[in-house]
């Protein structure tokens, strides 16, 4: 099981500790993957659903510095070296398709070949409304958004047409990248499962650590692998990467469950640090041990 750990892009941390600070601390004590989660406008009062919890409400005060997500990436490849670099997740369709590919391979190229994308449809109705997006059919654009980048990491994407987006002939898009940038899928419906398995190369996955289930986890994973074997693809390349949330302080109880995880499927799990106490490298120590 590989333990990766969110560097924290909103709120106290990075104008207290910095970004790369942080990032290389998380590095040199082990942690094998770094996250970064994402947001480009919050509204005052979230009136959205909030998939993430069982009543539906998020609860997080929105009025919290958050720096954008690929430029913390950015941040963090130059100052590490050897850990994986990701979002989790990006709200792909909130983002210019050409452009987002463009950072996207430079953060790539910059960091030695280390970047994992997790990307998402979104579910903040409100940020939609604030960037002029259409909230109706992001699930459309996120998968179409996916096929444009992977179109311009080759360097010379064809044109392409559609009610979205038209890209002429006789484009270039450098750099390319420094590896396969792999697409991880967000969400828990049946849909992003299946678009996970169908067109992706894994799922992004989140639940509470206090409310874990890995029975879910594991029905989820069923369906993404089922989505993948229709679309005549091996589902053993497939990825599970688990953010726990919750979990900062709680490396005991994380490596308690580390077990059910891995018979649930999960490949990785991304977890919060407690940077109160700043003891990253005994919190690692910990899951380890269990």
């Amino acid at each position: 099981m590989r333990i990766g750990a969110l560097v924290p892009n909103s709120g106290r941390w990075p104008l207290e500790l910095g970004i790369p600070a942080m990032a290389r601390t998380l590095e040199t004590v082990g942690y094998e993957s770094l996250w970064v989660s994402d947001h480009i406008v919050l509204p005052e009062k979230i009136e959205s659903h909030y998939p993430f919890a069982a009543d539906g409400k998020a609860t997080w005060p929105t009025d919290t510095p958050y720096v954008d997500a690929l430029i913390a990436l950015a941040l963090i490849a130059g100052a590490t070296e050897h850990a994986a670099i990701g979002t989790a997740v990006l709200v792909l369709p909130l983002r210019h398709p050409v452009i987002f590919a463009k950072q996207a391979a430079s953060i790539d190229v910059a960091s030695g070949g280390r970047l994992k994308l997790g990307v998402g449809a979104g579910w903040l109705r409100e940020e939609f409304e604030a960037l002029g997006v259409p909230f109706a059919g992001r699930g459309g654009r996120l998968v179409e958004w996916m096929q444009i980048a992977r179109a311009c990491w080759t360097g010379r994407p064809p044109a392409q047409t559609s009610e979205r987006y038209t890209l002429p002939a006789g484009v270039l898009s450098l750099p390319t990248p420094a590896h396969e940038i792999p697409f991880l899928v967000g969400g828990h419906s049946t849909v992003a499962l299946r678009r996970a398995g169908g067109i992706a190369d894994g799922w992004l996955a989140q639940q509470s650590l206090l409310q874990l289930d890995p029975e879910a986890l594991a029905a989820a994973r069923a369906v993404m692998r089922s989505a993948a074997e229709e679309a005549e693809r091996d589902p053993d390349m497939l990825q599970v990467v688990l953010r726990l949330v919750d979990s900062a302080g709680r490396s005991e109880e994380i490596a308690r469950v580390l077990p059910q995880l891995a018979e649930a499927g999960v490949n990785e799990i991304v977890v919060n640090v407690d940077w109160e106490s700043g003891d990253g490298a005994a919190e690692l120590e910990r899951m380890r041990a269990g």
